[in-house]
C-alpha cells in the first residue's frame, strides 16, 4: 500500500445514514429531542435531517430494518455518531433538555480536547454529543502529540453553563 497519499486537509464527514426500526420514533428522537430539522421525507420509509439547513447531516431509513431489533452490542458496526456542538453552553443546553425529558445518558467524559455526553438513540445506536475545547487548550505530551484521556465530566459544572 502506498502510504504517501494524504486526504485533503479540509475534508469532512458529510453525513451518516442510519438503518432504524421505526422512522417516526427516530424522528421524535433526532428532531423532537435533539432539535434537528426535518429537510425531507421519502414516503414513510426515509427522512433526511440537518442542523442549519444543510441538505442532510443524518439520513434515517427503514428499507432493510423496519420493525427489527437493535444490532447486537458485540458485533461489527457503528460505535457511535458524534455530534459536535459549537460551544460548551450549547452542550449544556442540550444536557439540560435531556434531563428535563428524563433521557438516560450512558456516560459522560472529559477527554481533555473535548467534553462529551453519551446516550443511545431508540435503536440503541450510540450517540456522542460534544464540544471541542479551543485547539490551543488541548493537552499535549512532551513530544507535542495530543494527550487525550477519559476522565469523569463534572455534570453539575456543565449544567451551570445552561443558564
Amino acid at each position: 500500500m502506498d502510504n504517501t497519499y494524504k486526504i485533503p486537509e479540509n475534508t469532512r464527514i458529510g453525513h451518516i445514514h442510519l438503518k432504524v426500526a421505526d422512522l417516526n420514533r427516530s424522528l421524535d428522537f433526532y428532531c423532537g429531542l435533539l432539535g434537528f430539522e426535518l429537510i425531507t421525507k421519502y414516503g414513510t420509509d426515509a427522512a433526511f435531517i440537518s442542523a442549519g439547513g444543510y441538505h442532510h447531516h443524518i439520513g434515517l431509513n427503514v428499507w432493510h430494518s423496519k420493525n427489527q431489533p437493535p444490532a447486537p452490542k458485540q458485533s461489527v458496526g457503528l460505535f457511535h455518531t458524534a455530534i459536535l456542538y459549537p460551544t460548551r453552553k450549547d452542550l449544556a443546553v442540550i444536557f439540560k433538555r435531556l434531563l428535563e425529558n428524563n433521557y438516560q445518558l450512558t456516560g459522560a467524559a472529559n477527554h481533555g480536547v473535548s467534553e462529551a455526553l453519551y446516550l443511545d438513540d431508540p435503536d440503541k445506536n450510540g450517540v456522542e454529543l460534544y464540544w471541542d475545547r479551543p485547539k490551543e487548550a488541548w493537552p499535549k505530551k512532551t513530544d507535542g502529540s495530543i494527550d487525550m484521556f477519559t476522565k469523569p465530566l463534572d455534570l453539575n459544572d456543565l449544567l451551570k453553563e445552561a443558564d
